[in-house]
């Protein structure tokens, strides 16, 4: 199969925020490099390698364009400068986020509504959906094992993902679903007091190109852009 790619954001690399989230996680992606796990007092007798398993193959990281393989014609420099181009046209924004539920996942979630939020995931969204291929049969498969609307199924056609503009929703995932409810509120209090320090305004200000070589292969950073930055 060939490599596939999505922008999502991510913190800049060496930040507290990225290198705390890559410890919670097991892996840094800037690096793809294994990261060695605090020792929580309170989940010992939790298998944190598999409740992490899902989120350590992409990264820590908020999906803004879904990943997709490049259209026909298309290159991964085209792609490179184009993301350049777009980030370089946008300007930084802050948002407060904390850990929280979404559903049985847990994850960083914005703690106010945000219309920057949702204005940089639709231009992500509609101004680099040049670059994406149509979906596979297979894909599509895939993604309708999930209840769709039939507006979600529309999206998912027309933009790769079935859950964007309105059903966006900016989430940095932590975990996997965790089903027992006592267990999942155990995690959230132990991933509240980690990242107590992280809580607050974040400030928003790149987007980063991840790319995975297989199906079978994690996410990597490619490249971060920063908003604002000259272009060449």
């Amino acid at each position: 199969m060939s490599p596939r790619y999505a922008i999502y954001y991510a913190p800049i690399a060496g930040t507290v925020l990225w290198d705390k989230a890559s410890a919670w996680l097991g892996r840094d992606a800037y690096t793809d490099s294994v990261c060695e796990r605090p020792v929580f007092d309170d989940l010992v007798d939790l298998d944190l390698d598999a409740l992490t398993a899902d989120p350590r193959g992409y990264g820590f990281h908020a999906t803004l364009k879904a990943p997709f393989e490049l259209a026909q014609g298309r290159s991964e420099d085209e792609l490179l400068r184009a993301m350049d181009r777009f980030a370089g046209d946008l300007a930084p924004f802050e948002v407060e986020i904390a850990p929280a539920a979404l559903g049985r996942f847990l994850a960083f979630r914005l703690q106010s509504e945000s219309l920057q939020m949702q204005a940089l995931h639709g231009a992500c969204v509609r101004d680099l959906d040049g670059f994406r291929a149509p979906l596979s049969d297979f894909d599509l498969a895939r993604r309708r094992k999930s209840p769709l609307t039939p507006e979600q199924d529309e999206r998912l056609v027309t933009w790769g993902y079935p859950y964007v503009f309105e059903d966006f929703r900016f989430h940095m995932t932590l975990t996997g679903q965790i089903r027992d409810e006592v267990q999942r509120e155990r995690v959230l209090n132990a991933l509240q007091t980690y990242f107590a320090p992280e809580v607050g305004p974040h400030l928003f200000d790149g987007v980063a190109l991840f790319k995975q070589a297989d199906r079978d292969a994690p996410f990597g950073i490619v490249k971060r852009a920063s908003f604002g930055k000259p272009r060449d």
